[in-house]
């Protein structure tokens, strides 16, 4: 990938003990990248450091933190003040899926405070660090979900719904200025998502794959749609009026959520 030549050969990566900031780390450490992996699961990142170490001569640095906690996440920027990384992964998140008002009101915030709050936070820290200094390639997170109002999941695809829009405007301001900025929307990813946001994960791509197809795409353009499925029910979704869009994703959240139509 002669596009990432010109990020310094270090990533930071949240969210990486699976799904797809796991391919993130596994991809970039295939391309020569140091990582210093972040995730809440001490035990996943453990597995993950070890296997990376087993295939690649890179340094693999891992840290426990859950970053819905605004605490957590200055104690990252504090801890990494020394680093200087060319890519900046912001792959941690989670979701719901049910009827709002029956869910647990703190989850809710949580998943605003971790999928939206946090990634304000750190995508400031490092386009402020980087301007005028180095290239930094920084790869946020958006959704399938996250271009229309979604019944069953309403936080998770607001959340996502203001990182697509969070990632247009930094691209649009970095553009030129050596910060290239990416939302990344997959369609439904077979992970530990549906496991957490209670949700059967029926039709769902494999999270092998998304980071290579991204990073490919790093400085080209502000959104990328990875793999089929993802292209598939983007693209025929796009075609049709915001309200129909999330009436036929109403639908297909009742059977992910309750099982039934």
């Amino acid at each position: 990938m002669k596009n990432l030549n010109k990020y310094r050969k270090s990533a930071l990566i949240t969210g990486a003990s699976e799904g797809i900031g796991k391919d993130f780390a596994f991809e970039l450490a295939k391309q020569g990248f140091s990582l210093y992996l972040v995730a809440r699961n001490q035990g996943k990142l453990e597995e993950v450091r070890n296997e990376l170490r087993e295939k690649f001569d890179v340094s693999v640095s891992i840290h426990s933190k859950d970053l819905s906690d605004s605490k957590s996440v200055s104690s990252l920027i504090e801890e990494t003040k020394e680093f200087s990384f060319g890519i900046v992964v912001l792959a941690a998140g989670f979701g719901s899926g049910g009827e709002f008002a029956s869910l647990p009101v703190d989850t809710e915030l949580n998943i605003v405070d971790l999928n939206c709050r946090s990634i304000v936070q750190l995508s400031h820290h490092f386009i402020k660090r980087s301007e005028g200094k180095e290239s930094l390639g920084l790869i946020l997170f958006g959704s399938l979900v996250g271009f229309q109002g979604v019944p069953w999941t309403a936080t998770y695809a607001a959340s996502k719904a203001f990182v697509q829009s969070f990632a247009e405007g930094l691209y649009g301001e970095n553009r030129g200025k050596g910060i290239d900025v990416l939302s990344v929307a997959p369609g439904p990813v077979n992970s530990g998502f549906g496991g957490r946001a209670g949700m059967k994960m029926g039709m769902s791509q494999s999270p092998n794959g998304i980071a290579k197809i991204s990073l490919s795409e790093l400085g080209k353009s502000a959104t990328v749609r990875p793999g089929f499925l993802s292209k598939f029910l983007g693209y025929s979704l796009s075609t049709l009026p915001r309200n129909l869009r999330s009436l036929i994703l109403k639908k297909i959240m009742a059977s992910m959520v309750f099982g039934k139509t």
